[in-house]
């Protein structure tokens, strides 16, 4: 039976039968897979709790007729422990699984770049950023921003999203795509406090030091706004935003 190796981030699993699992990962090189792991369930299982959402893991598949089979398994980050014990950063990263997991909707197409926002993002919630310590929803609000706009959803934040006015902008519109002009701003758009377009726009290029002064009323107004906005461009919305703490 052919065999391949990649490394993937297991982004949720589900019962199959008495005793395995079916496996859907975010991979580095073949994008999303879904891969059954055999046994897992038992409590001999040659997996452990090496396949859990939140696991980052070097795999071996074996091809099947349906679904591929997978063999082997080795942790490079043990994600889930660290989130496991912190409701806050759990819940954060909950969210930034579901993400992925919404935004690439095609099995088997190479996915790289939300691939590594995914590991980046996690890596950051358990370890921190290159520029110290932030928040769990800055980094998601970050991770939310940059994966939305890698899938093609970019936030337009300084000019007028409608008419490209240059900004600075008092108006926020998920549906038009980011900033608007007095003129542009259509019904239900959310004001825009000061401060908050320069923070989303640091967020969005992953400028982790200029949100070091952020001040937490410009972080929570800049969270709703890229909830509203990650929300507007995943269909359905994501479920898992609403046990978020802010």
């Amino acid at each position: 039976m052919p065999t391949y190796r990649d490394e993937a981030v297991v982004l949720r699993t589900h019962k199959l039968g008495e005793v395995d699992r079916i496996l859907t990962l975010l991979s580095r090189r073949h994008g999303k897979i879904r891969a059954v792991a055999r046994g897992i369930r038992r409590t001999s299982s040659k997996f452990g709790g090496r396949l859990e959402p939140f696991s980052h893991v070097d795999l071996q598949f074996a091809n099947g007729r349906t679904l591929d089979i997978v063999t082997q398994a080795v942790t490079l980050h043990a994600f889930s422990q660290p989130l496991g014990t912190d409701y806050a950063r759990y819940t954060t990263g909950q969210v930034i699984l579901e993400t992925a997991d919404r935004l690439v909707t095609e099995e088997r197409e190479p996915a790289l770049q939300q691939f590594l926002l995914l590991v980046g993002a996690l890596n950051a919630l358990t370890a921190g950023t290159a520029d110290g310590p932030r928040p769990p929803t800055m980094i998601m609000d970050s991770y939310l921003l940059r994966a939305v706009a890698v899938a093609g959803y970019a936030p337009t934040l300084s000019e007028c999203a409608r008419c490209a006015a240059p900004g600075p902008h008092t108006a926020f519109s998920p549906q038009v795509g980011g900033v608007v002009c007095g003129n542009c701003r259509p019904p239900g758009a959310a004001w825009v406090r000061p401060g908050v377009g320069e923070y989303l726009a640091a967020l969005l290029s992953g400028d982790w030091p200029a949100t070091r002064d952020a001040d937490e009323t410009v972080q929570r107004a800049g969270s709703g706004l890229v909830s509203a906005f990650a929300a507007w461009h995943t269909d359905r919305g994501l479920r898992a935003l609403g046990h978020v703490e802010r």
